[in-house]
């Protein structure tokens, strides 16, 4: 399909900024992605790209044709997936945006489990920040995001939700590892790890704190879970973390997910989404089912 691969040099020339980048992407030359866009614009009767001292920048309309490219680039994905679906294949590559939380033990399990019925289909997935994940959705750079309390958004469509609370997460020989539940004031004694501003986690700190008299005194603040779990091994710390980032029952970290217990501290939601115009590709739908599943079974 000539055209589809037409529209798929445009795609990439809007993402990077770039003919000559958009090429090495593609691995094809330069002047093929250049001549098949200028033709493109021949056709439509309007510049689709600014032509830049360094590199390109949509107009107004390769905005709105962009736009339009992305849902039908989506559409012949999923029709692909349905007729090789038809044929017994499930093949496929799902493409999933989540935040690092669930990076260490939830999505490694679910694609696995996933994988051991449908070995054909691969993952393509990209861990980032809470408002990377919708926009990598919203783009159709994503066919699925898992994100924590994302904020409202008409493009999003909600395809499970599963109530979090923070946790302290504490070394396994931590003084306070043994506790049910714990408060703020009695974490900050030790030195603490808190999460950034791009996290999810950190709103509900913030919110809670701001009607309180205590403050936090951090001695480390980052956007990597995965920074801050080795920095409170090596100090005996504390950092904070939604429930998910817990090893399942039974699997040793190192670590302890105690339940913060404040009154006026919210939960949040973690969120499996995806863009709301989209008709999701076989394989990527069979997915949503069994991550809805497995979060349905953490709350049963």
């Amino acid at each position: 399909m000539q055209h589809v691969r037409y529209l798929r040099y445009v795609d990439a020339v809007a993402r990077t900024g770039s003919i000559r980048k958009a090429a090495e992407r593609l691995n094809v030359v330069s002047s093929a992605v250049n001549r098949r866009i200028l033709d493109l614009e021949a056709e439509i009767g309007t510049a689709l790209f600014e032509r830049l001292p360094r590199g390109v920048r949509l107009t107004p309309a390769g905005e709105l044709f962009v736009a339009y490219l992305r849902r039908a680039l989506a559409d012949v994905d999923r029709v692909q997936s349905e007729i090789e679906d038809l044929e017994g294949l499930r093949r496929g590559v799902v493409r999933i945006a989540a935040i690092e939380g669930l990076a260490t033990h939830f999505l490694p399990a679910v694609i696995h489990d996933f994988q051991r019925e449908h070995p054909k289909v691969a993952f393509s997935t990209v861990i980032c920040g809470r408002d990377e994940v919708v926009a990598r959705v919203k783009r159709f750079e994503a066919d699925l995001g898992l994100v924590f309390n994302p904020a409202p958004d008409a493009d999003l469509r909600y395809l499970a939700e599963i109530e979090q609370r923070l946790c302290a997460f504490v070394p396994e020989d931590h003084s306070l590892a043994g506790r049910r539940s714990v408060r703020l004031s009695e974490c900050v004694e030790y030195p603490l790890a808190v999460p950034d501003r791009s996290l999810g986690g950190r709103a509900l700190l913030d919110a809670f704190l701001s009607k309180r008299s205590l403050r936090l005194e951090p001695s480390l603040e980052s956007n990597s879970y995965e920074l801050m779990r080795h920095f409170v091994m090596r100090t005996g710390g504390v950092y904070f973390q939604i429930s998910m980032g817990a090893p399942p029952p039974g699997e040793r970290s190192g670590l302890v997910a105690i339940p913060l217990e404040e009154r006026g501290l919210a939960s949040g939601k973690l969120v499996l989404c995806a863009e709301r115009s989209r008709t999701l590709p076989v394989a990527a739908a069979m997915v949503v089912e069994d991550m809805r599943a497995t979060l349905e079974s953490l709350v049963s």
